[in-house]
């Protein structure tokens, strides 16, 4: 009995000595701390940057002219900072029009009443016409052509019996809790929480699963897992491998996290300033908007009615599961090619099961009670990705850990079987091996 327990201890004391050796290796590379750094200010870069472009207003200004073949409509038209609009009595076909009006960006025609023909008005120009002067000439036109419209019915006080008939029905979602209390839920929020951890499962599994496999094929290729054999055993390699690189990711990840924040906050300071708010008047006490304020504290709400520590609890379960499993068989595949040219066809069955609990993850966003969620958040290969999208939604416990209880339950058997695979592939060389080779290492 302590002969196994001393020899427990030397295997998992290799372990960590190659889990160390793998992080340390990793971690410490200037590409590891570059992209580390550098991916949130990329990310924050392309929410932000776009927006405080589209803040930008042009200081060009288009002239246009209004060819108004019905008299009705060229008096609606009134210069705004970007247009200018020049209305013409001159009765000449739009293409002797064009060559009088050579300083012109665009001509428009009306050529008919729009009540009775929606589409006898058209915009003629030599470039693109950009998407802004087509708003423009329709938010001048519906308002003109819907009050005509009313008018031609003959009814009094029209106008105001459709102002007085509009209702906005603002549906609250209330969540009674344990205790009998109740706040604010939002089915919205509770998407957007479950693709934001399903995303980060998958990408994790793609990114870190990918560099296990990667590092394995280094080992091999250069001969230097011969050496490294001798003294570990090729389960505690292969275990040291995918532990050392899962804490890379885990460390990235946790950097990632806290640099974004700090760029969203600051991002939002910068477009806030720049949008023109006056943020020393609300430093100084004065009060904000009513139905800012309405809504800030209606999204505290919403937000307190979920337990953030389960998800994190249940999130981190999960990752650890998906990983392992799929880590464990990118290793194995690792192990048994020479090439990356030769891991095509291995990977494809483990991308398709990703990219399908991906897709399943999406569509299960508004039915996650559905036969697609329940069953993908069940098998081993999809429920990582699934159930982080149903676990926002408070499903029974029941499920949560029948799914934990596949997951890891597949996750020792596939460590087990990549195990096997791993040890007599690793000393192999020169050799593409087929699925039903690599099925007879199994046995050995």
């Amino acid at each position: 009995m302590n002969s196994l327990t001393t020899d427990n201890r030397i295997y998992m004391k290799k372990i960590g000595i190659v889990t160390k050796r793998e992080y340390l290796r990793r971690v410490n590379k200037k590409s590891f701390i570059f992209i580390t750094l550098f991916a949130p200010v990329l990310f924050a870069a392309l929410v932000f940057v776009p927006l405080w472009l589209s803040s930008i207003k042009s200081s060009d200004v288009y002239d246009v002219m209004v060819a108004d073949r019905t008299g009705k409509y060229a008096s609606l038209f009134k210069d705004t900072d970007r247009f200018r609009f020049a209305g013409t009595g001159n009765p000449s076909p739009v293409d002797e029009l064009k060559e009088s009006s050579s300083g012109m960006f665009a001509i428009l025609e009306i050529t008919d009443d729009l009540l009775k023909n929606p589409k006898a008005v058209t915009l003629y120009s030599d470039k693109q016409i950009p998407q802004d002067l087509k708003r423009e000439v329709n938010h001048i036109l519906s308002p003109y052509l819907e009050k005509e419209k009313r008018a031609s019915f003959n009814i009094p006080n029209l106008d105001e019996i459709i102002e007085n008939s509009r209702v906005h029905i603002d549906i609250q979602t209330i969540k009674w809790g344990k205790d009998g209390t109740a706040t604010e839920s939002s089915s919205e929020i509770s998407s957007v929480i479950g693709m934001i951890f399903t995303f980060i499962i998958y990408m994790f599994i793609m990114m870190y699963g990918a560099m296990v496999m990667q590092g394995v094929m280094e080992e091999k290729t250069n001969r230097i897992v011969e050496v490294m054999i001798s003294s570990v055993r090729p389960f505690d390699l292969m275990m040291g491998k995918i532990i050392g690189i899962g804490w890379v990711g885990l460390t990235q990840v946790f950097i990632w996290c806290i640099l974004t924040v700090i760029l969203l906050a600051a991002g939002g300071l910068f477009l806030g300033s720049a949008g023109g708010y006056d943020l020393s008047a609300v430093q100084s006490g004065m009060s904000y908007n009513a139905a800012e304020m309405s809504s800030a504290v209606s999204m505290t709400s919403k937000l307190s009615s979920f337990n953030f520590i389960e998800i994190i609890i249940y999130f981190v379960l999960f990752f650890i599961g998906g990983y392992v499993s799929y880590a464990s068989l990118f290793a194995a595949i690792g192990s048994a090619i020479d090439t990356p040219e030769d891991s095509q066809q291995f990977m494809t069955p483990m991308m398709i099961f990703l990219m399908f609990s991906v897709y399943a993850g999406l569509y299960s966003v508004n039915n996650p009670d559905g036969p697609l969620a329940f069953w993908c958040s069940l098998i081993p290969f999809t429920s990582p990705v699934v159930m982080m999208v149903r676990i926002p939604y408070e499903i029974p416990f029941w499920q949560i850990l029948l799914s934990l209880v596949l997951l890891y339950t597949s996750a020792i058997f596939l460590v087990w079987m990549s195990a096997k695979i791993y040890r007599v592939g690793i000393l192999m060389y020169g050799k593409k091996p087929s699925f039903k080779e690599i099925a007879r290492w199994l046995k050995y």
